[in-house]
């Protein structure tokens, strides 16, 4: 199949490279040069702007970082996607973490356009992508899936379709706010512990073979160890995706207490220079005000 990847950050950059893999012919864009040079490396075709991805594919897919970029690359009234697209079977995937609001605008303008749109945020980081265990949460209407499906399978295998509208869009933020809160949880656990002497090897031993233990709590072991706070999703990023639960809690009028708090402590860490670290920097913020390690 003939795709159009836009957005070339750390997950747009690895679903591209899955899809060459998987043999489908691939185009990419980025707001800022370079980025495409390594895809281009493995027969990518580089474009000049996202208007172009309708000249070359069926399917154009959007990984952009918030709702702000989305709206620029789909909606712009000069080169948009969905004013740049011609003639109908043309389908726009959207697989950033964006607001409910800002997806019901895109789809209008889809509908407006005649091409089909699927919500399709994704739960996984890079290193998720590349080992091929990504998981893709889908909505829209069943024929733009089902015509879509075998690609989405291409880039992960976990595919699940949520259903019509904006459902995929909640079932993301509402699984996020979950991951937030069990790294705050996991960092109060490692730094109680170390407060009392228990070394962080014998006490991540535990917690991954307890009731407690998830694939999350897993995947984090092994940079808690090392302490690595590279990022694989920053807290600038997961703060982002909490605001955006927020709004949706609000106009849906449900408190979200807890998730509140994380988002507060997600700022801290923006707030004191850990904004492009791995969330799970929310640790190193803890530590900090502890006095465990220096501030």
């Amino acid at each position: 199949m003939n795709v159009s990847v836009l957005g070339l950050g750390q997950m747009g950059s690895a679903i591209a490279e899955r899809l060459i893999g998987a043999g489908h012919e691939v185009s990419v864009w980025n707001r800022s040069k370079g980025r495409a040079d390594g895809l281009v490396a493995l027969g990518a075709t580089e474009l000049d702007a996202p208007a172009e991805a309708w000249d070359r594919s069926e399917v154009c897919i959007t990984m952009v970082a918030d709702s702000r970029a989305l709206a620029d690359v789909a909606l712009a009234p000069d080169g948009g996607l969905v004013h740049a697209a011609s003639g109908k079977g043309r389908v726009l995937v959207d697989m950033s973490t964006v607001s409910v609001e800002v997806s019901r605008d895109v789809a209008a303008g889809a509908e407006a356009a005649g091409i089909g749109y699927l919500r399709a945020p994704v739960s996984g980081n890079p290193g998720v992508v590349r080992a091929g265990n990504l998981t893709v949460i889908a909505s829209g209407e069943d024929a733009v899936f089902s015509s879509v499906e075998g690609l989405l399978r291409d880039i992960g295998p976990h595919v699940f379709h949520s259903g019509e509208g904006d459902a995929a869009r909640v079932i993301k933020l509402a699984l996020n706010l979950m991951v937030a809160g069990t790294a705050e949880l996991l960092a109060e656990c490692v730094a109680l512990a170390e407060a009392h002497g228990v070394q962080r090897d014998r006490l991540l031993e535990v917690v991954g073979a307890s009731a407690v233990a998830s694939p999350l709590v897993k995947y984090k072991i092994g940079p808690l160890l090392a302490d690595d706070y590279t990022s694989t999703f920053s807290s600038r990023l997961m703060r982002k995706d909490l605001d955006l639960a927020l709004d949706a809690a609000a106009a849906g009028g449900v408190p979200l207490p807890v998730t509140g708090v994380v988002q507060q402590l997600l700022q801290a860490c923006i707030s004191t220079g850990l904004g492009e670290r791995d969330f799970m920097s929310l640790l190193v913020r803890l530590q900090r005000e502890a006095g465990q390690i220096p501030g």
